[in-house]
């Protein structure tokens, strides 16, 4: 059975950090690499298609196009060659400098047991994400565990 519209994952967090360092933190890969990918070939900016790398993946490399960028607002991005998986960053500033994220991966389709795949993994890797971001940003402390989340030796088998 196929599903003919489009799914979305999302996850979201917590930052007890400002809203402009939380936001830096995604746009700037000198950061982001402290807690999600190993290598970007630059800067998120506006119209800019940028590579991530995950060396811990042999090189895994994924394009993305970024569709949008509102400072302290919004992130939107094309996640690969599919045009419509997008993938958009929500930035919400709290009292106390504290920041909410809620990161949404649109364009999930499939059978079902494609979907409820694609949601698991997605969900699962976004909340990854945030976590180390957390843990790095409140606490300097580098989790690695997007790293951890599928050791060399299962992806070699």
């Amino acid at each position: 059975m196929n599903i003919e519209n489009a799914t979305y994952a999302e996850a979201a967090m917590l930052i007890n950090k400002p809203i402009a360092t939380v936001f830096k933190a995604f746009i700037n890969p000198e950061i982001t690499t402290h807690f999600w990918f190993t290598k970007a070939t630059g800067s998120l900016e506006e119209g800019k298609t940028i590579d991530w790398t995950w060396e811990m993946y042999g090189n895994h490399v994924v394009t993305v196009k970024v569709l949008s960028i509102k400072d302290n607002e919004s992130i939107v991005i094309q996640w690969g060659e599919n045009e419509q998986n997008i993938v958009e960053w929500e930035f919400n500033e709290l009292v106390n400098n504290k920041t909410f994220v809620t990161i949404t991966f649109n364009g999930i389709i499939g059978t079902v047991e494609e979907l409820c795949s694609q949601i698991r993994d997605t969900t699962e890797g976004f909340t990854l994400v945030l976590a180390g971001l957390k843990a790095y940003l409140e606490h300097n402390i580098e989790l690695n565990l997007v790293a951890g989340r599928f050791p060399i030796e299962l992806i070699e088998e």
